[in-house]
């Protein structure tokens, strides 16, 4: 007789635990599961989905990043959210339940948008990134991010009872960039005013959704992660599409864009112990001059800071270090005559420009970042890893 709490396999008796179930599949590895790194974005409908099948799985690393609090409308959509919830932050809360759904695991809430508050050191943590937005700006960001980071992502995307499941390859063309056609490239450049403030409010959370879609959209991303952590099969550079109405489902798969801009991995990246207010720009030069063996090289940010507001009316200009997009349109406004300012961006520094002793964290770029150095002839990446800490937290920063 098999003893309480055992499972007979064959003639092999097998002690049972929360994880033995899954254990009966020939490939698993629940120690693959415990010790992988999972960055999931948006939590949300999908999110919630996502966080709850990861939790469920066995995995213990976890980072989820959200900039919303949650509200009424969406509880009917969430497992993670209850009603004395409304108005917390999504990050917050959804880490914490999943907690109570696996309390061996470490989950980390980043409240921050991904596109401006978070560097892509959260990207090079990572072993795959999961999405649950609705957002093409910050999935085209989050695309180009895990290439440059050469880590895998997977994509969802739901509307009403229909819905799509998308893997891609950091090295492996095609990417999500490579999906968009004229009509999204039309909607991103929406976003944005020509003055790069960003016009538009967040619409995360505003299309219309199921939460019976979110789980099996999610279901699909949670299972492709699995697989590609075990290096089984996956939809890389393709999609799994669900049509709700008929229950039809098909996998596409996407073409080759050779011109596109996200086709690039930093291959020669070093970790510097420093903190981001322990460096300045012209330190990191000199450390970049130092390593590539030569004078004349140029540091290069994750993304584009504006530097400074200009009034073309009153002559007066203002400094301000932020990333583009952070700044709303009414504040790109003269406070002296309310005419509409010219923004000025930078991306680099060369060692002539005036900003040069500004310490990292005075940029207006996310902790835990990366900045490339290149000369002429080569390029060299820095992680600023003493950041990490801050960042993740002294749990996952280890």
């Amino acid at each position: 007789m098999t003893p309480p709490g055992s499972l007979r396999i064959g003639e092999e008796e097998v002690h049972e635990d929360r994880f033995s179930r899954f254990r009966l599949i020939p490939w698993w590895d629940q120690k693959k599961l415990q010790s992988a790194r999972a960055l999931v974005i948006g939590a949300g409908a999908l999110g919630n989905e996502i966080l709850k099948n990861l939790a469920l799985l066995g995995f213990e690393q976890m980072v989820v990043v959200d900039l919303d609090r949650i509200e009424e409308s969406n509880l009917s959509r969430t497992i993670l959210f209850s009603s004395s919830d409304v108005g917390a932050f999504k990050a917050d809360v959804a880490a914490r339940s999943v907690k109570r759904l696996a309390p061996r695991a470490h989950v980390k809430p980043i409240v921050a948008n991904i596109l401006q508050d978070c560097g892509l050191g959260l990207f090079a943590w990572s072993d795959v990134i999961l999405a649950g937005l609705d957002n093409r700006e910050a999935r085209l960001w989050i695309n180009r991010c895990a290439w440059k980071m050469n880590r895998p992502w997977i994509d969802g995307a739901i509307e009403g009872i229909n819905g799509v499941a998308r893997a891609f390859l950091a090295g492996a063309a095609p990417c999500y960039e490579c999906t968009l056609g004229e009509t999204d490239w039309k909607l991103l450049e929406q976003r944005m005013s020509c003055n790069l403030l960003l016009r538009e409010a967040n619409t995360e959370g505003k299309v219309a959704t199921t939460p019976t879609i979110s789980s099996v959209i999610a279901g699909i991303e949670v299972q492709e992660a699995v697989k590609l952590l075990h290096g089984m099969p996956t939809l890389a550079g393709g999609g799994f599409v669900f049509e709700g109405l008929n229950h039809t489902s098909y996998k596409v798969e996407y073409t080759v864009n050779p011109d596109c801009m996200s086709h690039f991995t930093f291959d020669n990246l070093t970790e510097l112990p420093q903190k981001s207010s322990e460096l300045t720009l012209e330190d990191l030069r000199q450390r970049g001059a130092s390593d590539l063996r030569s004078s004349d090289v140029v540091v290069e940010f994750s993304r584009d800071i504006i530097h400074e507001l200009e009034c073309a009316q009153c002559g007066k200009t203002q400094e301000r270090f932020a990333p583009v997009g952070s700044i709303r349109y009414e504040e790109g406004r003269c406070p002296d005559d309310g005419q509409m300012r010219v923004v000025k961006t930078i991306h680099s520094y060369s060692g002539r420009e005036t900003f040069g002793k500004r310490t990292l964290d005075q940029l207006g770029v996310p902790l835990f970042d990366v900045f490339s150095v290149r000369s002429a002839e080569s390029e060299k990446a820095y992680l600023i890893a003493g950041d990490r800490a801050a960042v993740l937290g002294e749990e996952l920063a280890n």
